[in-house]
């Protein structure tokens, strides 16, 4: 009768160990589809700030250091390695672009023109799918750090050597208040 007991309380401990490994997979794996996500959208948003720019140039070409601002930022997002690097140099991209934006109401001639309107619009769906991405990343990667936490999943997790992911940072500038006037 012992050994029964015995055998059942291994097969449950076998069994938890097993459900709680694959969940990590799981939450892992979905953690890495979240980024792959961002990537592809930030990837987008990388190969439409040159026409953007291009095209802003052609009726501001004054304004040389926003562009160059903005290439460079460019390069050192598509360069960054970690999480936080990538998110800051983004956020920074995003700024930029609103700079841009704003230049471009000073050219009534490049507000009107065909092809700015068209990238404007493509990049605010970009950002649109960006912060989508960014949200079901910080998402899955909330779920994992905090299925790494839990007693006694913890075993497991340290058993596998898995370290908590970085959250994709927000903009500071949109913790702020948002300020409405009329």
């Amino acid at each position: 009768m012992g050994w029964i007991i015995l055998i059942g309380i291994l097969v449950i401990v076998v069994l938890w160990y097993v459900l709680t490994y694959n969940n990590f997979v799981n939450l892992r794996n979905r953690a890495e589809n979240g980024w792959a996500q961002i990537d592809v959208q930030l990837k987008r948003r990388y190969d439409l700030i040159p026409n953007l720019v291009n095209t802003v140039k052609g009726y501001a070409a004054h304004e040389k250091e926003i562009f160059e601002k903005l290439a460079d930022l460019r390069a050192r997002a598509m360069g960054a390695q970690s999480v936080k690097d990538v998110g800051e140099t983004n956020n920074q991209i995003t700024e930029a672009l609103k700079t841009v934006f704003a230049i471009a109401e000073n050219y009534p001639d490049l507000k009107a023109n065909q092809n700015f309107l068209s990238l404007q619009e493509e990049l605010t769906n970009t950002e649109n799918k960006i912060a989508f991405a960014r949200q079901f990343y910080n998402d899955v990667v909330m779920q994992y750090n905090a299925a790494q936490q839990r007693i006694p999943a913890s075993i497991v997790a340290n058993m596998m050597g898995l370290t908590q992911k970085e959250y994709y940072p927000v903009d500071e500038g949109e913790r702020g208040p948002v300020n409405v006037q009329f």
